[in-house]
């Protein structure tokens, strides 16, 4: 028996993160950051009693049924958990964990960036530079969305809703939302409530998605959907990919019914639809929301605070 906890860490982590699994726990690292089919997962995990995973690897009850019975915790590198069948860590006495606040602020920023990438057709300016097609100014190139007095709809009103909202509000954009919970008074800041999603839709030149991904929110966004949205809008998704019905969502913007969309998560990552790489009117980014250094190291030590409260005898703070 080794004199620290056993922990499985499936993906590369940063540096310092690494650094503190090997000084408090004893690590079986994935320096090639390589991903485990689940029958070498599931072999990786014969000596660990606690697994830190990703959202790139899936927890389904199947997977879990197999673990060795030496596993005491799942810390998933994430604050999503719709990647673990928590029904069934419990019912193997698995403790789950997320990490919930410490990305807040990064994945509003990415939000940010996608709705002024898409406005302002980043991708398209670029793409001219690039390949060296820029001819110079003119009057009429690019012409792109003003943010200024218009009205921006945020689908799930969590921590990083209103993270967008307050970043939102200094480019003069007006706040609309909907969610499972009207906020407080004191925090909606002068945004309006709206209960249900197709109330909202219609009143959104731009719309960000902040819900967690989930059997009632998959392609919460679909041919109905958009076709309430006004002619000329700006889509954002920055939460799950499943919220979107690609094919929907394709063919809305081939249409020229929403000006743009940006997008930085996509169903079956990272093997996004096809459609989204030849579709000039896209800003895409390849799931970036998280990823500065400090957020990233505020999440792994996120887990391990979990993970050394756990083997410490105590709850840990941030379980499922």
């Amino acid at each position: 028996m080794a004199d620290k906890p056993v922990v499985l860490v499936t993906r590369r982590l940063p540096e310092a993160v690494e650094d503190r699994l090997r000084r408090d726990f004893e690590p079986l690292l994935n320096p090639d950051d390589r991903r485990y089919d689940t029958d070498e997962l599931i072999a990786r995990c014969a000596d660990a009693e606690a697994v830190l995973t990703c959202a790139t690897e899936a927890w389904p009850a199947a997977q879990i049924e197999r673990l060795p019975a030496g596993v005491r915790a799942i810390a998933t590198f994430s604050v999503g958990a719709d990647h673990i069948d928590l029904a069934a860590a419990r019912a193997r006495g698995i403790t789950v964990t997320n990490t919930p606040d410490v990305l807040t602020e990064a994945t509003a920023d990415i939000a940010m960036l996608c709705l002024l990438g898409a406005a302002r057709r980043a991708f398209e300016g670029e793409a001219l530079i690039r390949v060296g097609k820029w001819s110079g100014w003119t009057p009429t190139q690019l012409l792109g969305l003003d943010l200024t007095g218009a009205v921006l709809g945020i689908v799930g009103m969590g921590r990083i809703g209103q993270a967008v909202a307050r970043r939102a509000r200094s480019f003069g954009l007006q706040i609309r939302y909907h969610s499972r919970h009207r906020l407080a008074p004191q925090l909606e800041h002068g945004a309006i409530f709206h209960d249900r999603l197709n109330a909202l839709l219609p009143h959104c030149r731009f719309l960000s998605l902040h819900c967690p991904g989930s059997a009632e929110t998959r392609h919460m966004i679909d041919a109905q959907a958009l076709a309430l949205l006004p002619r000329g809008a700006v889509l954002v998704n920055t939460a799950r990919g499943t919220l979107l019905d690609d094919e929907a969502v394709l063919a809305s913007l081939q249409n020229g019914r929403p000006f743009a969309a940006g997008l930085d998560v996509y169903a079956d990552e990272p093997d996004l639809h096809p459609g989204y790489r030849t579709q000039r009117n896209c800003f895409l980014l390849p799931h970036l929301g998280s990823a500065t250094i400090e957020t990233r190291n505020a999440m792994g030590f996120r887990c391990l605070d979990n993970l050394a409260a756990l083997f410490a005898g105590h709850p840990a703070p941030d379980a499922l």
